[in-house]
C-alpha cells in the first residue's frame, strides 16, 4: 500500500468532503480515503499495483478541485 497526501484547493464545505471520499473511495485499488478541511489536504491510501495516483488526482479534479502533487 501506498500512502499520499495531497493538497486540494476549492474545499470549502461539508458537502465538498463527502463528494472527495465517496468518489475516490469507488476506485478499486482505494483503500481509504481521509479529507481534512481545514487543513486543504486529503489523505488517500491506495494499492499502487492496481491504481494510480494520476487516476485518483483526476477524479478530484474532475470534481472541479485543484490538486497540488505530493513533493
Amino acid at each position: 500500500m501506498q500512502q499520499v497526501t495531497l493538497n486540494v484547493q476549492g474545499m470549502s464545505c461539508g458537502h465538498c468532503v463527502k463528494s472527495i471520499e465517496e468518489n475516490v473511495s469507488k476506485i478499486s485499488g482505494v483503500d481509504s480515503v481521509k479529507v481534512h478541511l481545514d487543513e486543504k489536504k486529503v489523505d488517500v491510501t491506495f494499492d499502487s499495483n492496481i491504481t494510480t495516483l494520476k487516476e485518483i488526482t483526476d477524479v478530484i479534479e474532475d470534481q472541479g478541485y485543484d490538486v497540488d502533487q505530493p513533493a
